[in-house]
Order: structure tokens, then sequence, then C-alpha cells
């Protein structure tokens, strides 16, 4: 049986659980790809980022939509402060309610949506990652970069990959020496070589876009 630092899900894969196992997908990538080796030494050791699974990290996701973090971080205190942050609390909230706490009009029908959808979180666990992502991005206001997002930190799923992430596709960009940035579907061609660490390539790309670029890849 796999120790929790080694957990394997059947038909799932590997799940990302510690900074043990970032850093074991950060050597098989560095074996495959010299590159990710030279990106490593820049950015030093990689960040877990494992967050938590459920209904308040994905209304959070909703929340962080289209503004600064700073915005974001202070619409969630306010979320939180209220205790708006269940499904049952969305539901009960009047409108005037949830306006009160920082959420636009749209955000307030994405944030009901949500509510509503009566996600099985727990399953989600053992759903191969095309099903988390196609259960997902059902709900109005979640989209597949928030659905990726979610499999990656959330649920730790070790090969999933943001290709949509503009930072990631510049990353690529910088470090592959490649004459333009690649869109979605050349990074998912790109990404198919770093299987099934792909979620691990994330996190050197990102952490290697900070480097690069002196910005902030996601929040």
């Amino acid at each position: 049986m796999a120790s929790e630092q080694h957990k394997f899900v059947p038909g799932v894969g590997r799940i990302i659980q510690c900074d043990d196992c970032v850093q074991e997908g950060a050597d098989w990538l560095a074996a495959q790809d010299s590159r990710f080796g030279l990106a490593l030494e820049l950015t030093g050791p990689l960040p877990l980022r494992r967050k938590p699974e459920g209904f308040s990290e994905l209304l959070s996701a909703i929340v962080s939509q289209q503004v600064s973090v700073a915005s974001a971080n202070a619409i969630w205190k306010r979320m939180k402060d209220a205790k708006l942050t269940g499904p049952r609390k969305i539901q009960w909230a009047s409108d005037e309610d949830l306006r009160a706490a920082g959420l636009s009009r749209q955000k307030i029908r994405y944030a009901r949506a949500l509510a509503e959808a009566r996600i099985d979180f727990k399953a989600l666990r053992t759903a191969s990652d095309a099903e988390v992502i196609a259960t997902l991005i059902e709900v109005p206001g979640i989209g597949v970069w928030t659905a990726e997002i979610y499999a990656m930190f959330s649920l730790g799923r070790a090969d999933v990959f943001a290709h949509g992430d503009l930072a990631l596709q510049e990353a690529a960009r910088v470090l592959f020496d490649l004459s333009a940035r690649p869109k979605e579907r050349e990074m998912r061609k790109i990404a198919e070589a770093w299987s099934p660490w792909r979620s691990v390539a994330a996190r050197i790309l990102w952490a290697y876009y900070r480097v690069a670029k002196d910005r902030e890849g996601i929040r």
C-alpha cells in the first residue's frame, strides 16, 4: 500500500501530497530535459501549492476572476466575515448581502449557480482528470482554467496542466527559446512530453516566469 507521501489512486494516478512529491517530479523532468534543470537552478525549491478541497475554494476562484489579487483578497475577507462561504449561506443570502460583500451582479449569479450545482466533492477525489474538469465546467462561471487549477492544487493531481495559461505559455517560450508564445493547442502538444508530471512542469514554469519576468504568474 502506498504511503501518504506516494499516494496512487487507481484510474487517476499519482497524487501530490508533499514537497517530496514535487521534488520527485522535478527531478524526473530535469532528467528528461536539461532546460528544466536550468530553470530549477534559478527558481530554487518549488512550492507545494496544495489548497483545500470543496465549495469555498471554487467560490474563492469565482471571487478572484477579473480583479486584482488585492481586491480579490479584500472581497474574500468580507465574504468570510459575513459567513458567506458555504452553499446554503449563498442560497439563503439576499442579493443585497452579496453585493455588500463586493460581488458583482454576474458573480452573484455564478455563486448561486455553484451553490445549486450540488457538486459531490468527495466523488471528485476518485474521478479521472477529464471527469473532474468536465464536472466543474458545467457550472456557469467555472472555466477550464479554474477547473484545471482545482484539479492540480485542491485534488493534488500530478499530471494536469493549464494549457491556456498565459504565464505558462510565456515561460515556455522563454525557457525553450520558441519563436513565439505557444497557443493552447501547441502547448498541449509540447506538454505531452512532460507526462506523468505535468503539474510539476507547471510549477516549474510558473516559478521560472516570476524569475524571468519579475511578475507573479498566479494568485
